[in-house]
């Protein structure tokens, strides 16, 4: 591509199944200078143009391919968006006007005189004016050569009902007092006393449906951007000529002091001037452990300050921050991710052309052998008509009603039916550390006294010091002595040194509690058991806190982030359904290799930081692995949009929520085996209702193409198929959790 290249990301409207975003791509493709990818399922295209290509253009083209395109533009939510609405209101439209043509098709005590003229009356706005959607997709098809499940909706529609004009006008169907008899019954006839309204309406119903729902799902591709948008401050305290000056973010420059103070998100990506404090990153980074900041450290925005006042010099504002390129990696991530074609359009690459072709051969052939015009055009017609399955609008929507359902009850959220396709390819399990595998919480894990000292008094005294600090290395210490001694006695003259430790008087002994540097300048050293104690928990990445009082180091106590007790059961039964667990964490391999053999994982990436976790999702791609990845911080995000697989911990931020396949509303990783369990047979499901749904219609073109149709079979069909979709649908209320949970 000569020239500078400029990306611009067009939201595209009215693609309706993965070869609708094939054809734009390749019609973008062909204008010179530009590289273009569309995705189906976020319903967007990524577009690179060489310098002097407008964005006019680009719409322009696209809107000659039969769709519309428009530049990004916010979406509050799904129900919001005026595409989703139209959908919705054709939904009702059809449903209210289609139930009465069906029942009175079906129950003959129905089907008072003139019963079939209210019929056309109901039916006429639903197969025009509600099935709109799938006559025009069937047009853009027709016109670009190519037949896909639309074709073969709107060509049955329309012949179920201009048939239905036909015989009401030109046949016996429109004399008054005609009734429909529900009767088994297999006859020939030329079709001139029989209506098919009731096809027509249902099927659209129906499929109206599917779309919608599937809509609804789509419709929340973006909210990951918005969540990482929400994540940030809106506003910020400018430091001019010595005064604050508070000011909308946007505002905001290079170069620019701004004050943060204690429980304030940090505005944007800086250094520190002025001031100490701990800032907690768990939202960016997942970790729990505030990181001590000082003059020169760089801060990042959308985290937290915990302690003192800080002065920050922006860095980066506005695209450049940290938090901005998060957002790009997830939203490449989910334009670089595979499309997931729907079963159905997979279906009816085969079964559409076939319909046609034994349509047109029955029409030949009754001619032929000399059966008359009428009867070989009722006989190719009812062919289309009986082919056009009501059931297959109802055989992905319903299994995932009932299946999302039953998983929203266990604590898991399934986003759509590309998410199930995925769960069955899958091979590997990459598990975030922090908050997944573990609790994501600072907990008192051990405590080392020096020779002679009491393990009781030690803790008392470091807790009694610490309850007076915000620190949460401080309160998980607070927390694990009053669990095991009660009450705390009071602290005098408390003092905190930021990012060293604290001291105080206790029961009137001095008391320090802290880094080794700060028991030094006491002249209180660490050494023998103590300091081999505090180096080892250092080095398998947890916090040790040293504490001396009257003149000797008394004992260390570790703080560190806990293993959750359901961990090593549920990753037993992760490899139970054939996947190989991974861990991923930014410790070092020492810490790491301890942690997994405590949960039984095998393969271990340590050391691994934020920024690299996509890069560590794609090289297991590259070794030809289908990935799945649990996470639950903000920095997950595009590593789970990475994946094949994204499950997100609900207890973890909106950005990972968003950005995953799967939601865990529990926080434990027996969510990820139930989820993945219900998300295979919810597939199974789905697989088995389509299969039916054609089998039921599929059975009767031969009965069809000898012009042995009847009326009430063909609508029978219809109606038991829909059944038999909604009955093995229902089966997954059934589906129990893997941990013998029983949720009512």
């Amino acid at each position: 591509m000569s020239g500078e290249a400029v990306t611009y990301d067009l939201e595209i409207d009215g693609m309706t199944c993965a070869s609708c975003a094939s054809r734009i791509e390749k019609r973008l493709n062909r204008m010179e200078g530009v590289a273009a990818t569309v995705n189906y399922a976020t319903e967007k295209a990524h577009v690179q143009v060489a310098s002097g290509i407008a964005v006019d253009d680009l719409i322009s083209e696209v809107v000659r391919t039969g769709y519309s395109a428009a530049l990004p533009r916010e979406t509050a939510s799904a129900e919001l968006d005026p595409a989703y609405r139209r959908l919705r209101l054709r939904l009702i439209v059809a449903a209210v006007l289609a139930i009465p043509v069906i029942a009175l098709a079906m129950a003959e005590p129905l089907q008072f005189p003139g019963w079939q003229w209210a019929s056309l009356i109901l039916a006429t706005p639903v197969v025009t004016w509600a099935a709109w959607p799938f006559h025009r997709a069937a047009f853009l098809n027709a016109r670009h050569r190519a037949v896909t499940m639309d074709t073969l909706i709107s060509v049955g529609v329309g012949a179920a009902y201009l048939w239905s004009l036909y015989a009401l006008f030109f046949g016996t169907a429109g004399m008054w007092g005609m009734t429909h008899p529900f009767r088994f019954t297999i006859e020939r006839g030329d079709g001139l006393g029989s209506i098919y309204l009731e096809v027509a309406a249902g099927v659209t119903m129906f499929l109206l449906l599917g779309r919608f729902l599937e809509q609804r799902s789509k419709r929340r591709a973006g909210a990951a951007l918005r969540a990482l948008g929400e994540l940030g401050a809106k506003d910020v305290s400018v430091l001019r000529d010595g005064r604050e000056e508070r000011m909308p973010l946007e505002r905001l420059r290079v170069g620019d002091a701004f004050v943060v103070r204690p429980g304030e998100k940090i505005a944007t990506d800086g250094i520190v001037r002025e001031g100490s404090s701990a800032v907690d990153a768990s939202m960016l980074t997942g970790e729990s452990i505030p990181v001590e900041v000082r003059a020169g450290d760089s801060v990042t925005g959308a985290t937290v300050n915990v302690g003192g006042r800080l002065l920050v010099s922006a860095t980066r504002v506005g695209a450049d921050t940290q938090l901005a390129r998060m957002a790009r990696l997830v939203e490449e991530a989910q334009s670089g991710k595979a499309e997931a074609q729907r079963l159905a359009d997979r279906l009816s690459a085969v079964f559409v052309p076939i319909v046609f072709a034994i349509s047109a051969v029955t029409l030949v052939v009754w001619l032929l052998i000399g059966g008359g015009a009428a009867a070989a055009f009722t006989a190719a017609v009812a062919v289309l008509i009986i082919a056009c399955p009501c059931a297959l609008g109802l055989a992905t929507p319903m299994a995932l009603l009932v299946g999302t359902g039953r998983g929203a009850q266990l604590g898991v959220l399934i986003k759509g039916p590309e998410v199930l396709e995925s769960t069955r390819r899958v091979d590997t399990i990459v598990l975030d550390k922090t908050g997944t595998v573990t609790t994501g919480r600072m907990a008192l894990v051990d405590i080392i006294v020096a020779d002679g000292e009491d393990v009781t008094e030690v803790l008392r005294h470091a807790a009694a010091v610490e309850e007076a600090s915000e620190h949460p290395i401080a309160q998980a210490i607070v927390r694990g002595a009053t669990e095991r001694i009660g009450d705390l006695p009071p602290v005098q003259d408390f003092r905190s040194i930021a990012g060293r430790g604290v001291t105080g008087v206790v029961e009137s002994h001095a008391v320090i509690a802290g880094r080794p540097s700060l028991l030094e300048d006491w002249a209180l050293p660490l050494d023998g058991v103590l300091a081999a104690a505090f180096d080892s928990a250092e080095a398998d990445a947890r916090t040790a806190v040293a504490v001396a009082w009257d003149g000797r180091v008394r004992g260390v106590l570790v703080v560190a982030d806990q293993v959750k007790a359901t961990s090593a059961d549920a990753i037993a039964a992760l490899r139970g359904l054939g996947l190989r667990p991974v861990l991923l964490t930014g410790d070092n391999e020492r810490a790491a290799r301890s942690m997994a053999d405590a949960v039984g994982i095998d393969e271990v990436r340590a050391g691994v930081l934020p920024e690299g976790k996509v890069d560590a999702i794609t090289a297991l791609q590259a070794r030809g692995a289908v990935v799945a990845m649990v996470g639950d911080g903000v920095n997950d995000a595009a590593a789970l949009a990475q994946s094949d697989l994204g499950i997100a911990m609900g207890t973890g931020t909106d950005a990972a929520i968003e950005a995953s396949d799967l939601t865990l509303v529990r926080g434990d990783l027996w969510g990820a085996v139930d989820s993945i369990r219900l998300a295979r047979r919810t597939l199974g499901t789905i697989r088995g209702n389509l299969f039916w749904a054609l089998a039921y219609n599929v059975a009767a073109i031969p009965l069809a193409a000898l012009g042995l149709l009847n009326p009430m079979l063909a609508g029978a069909a219809m109606a038991f198929s829909s059944v038999f979709v909604v009955l093995n649908s229902l089966r997954l209320r059934r589906f129990r959790s893997a941990a013998g949970e029983t949720v009512r």
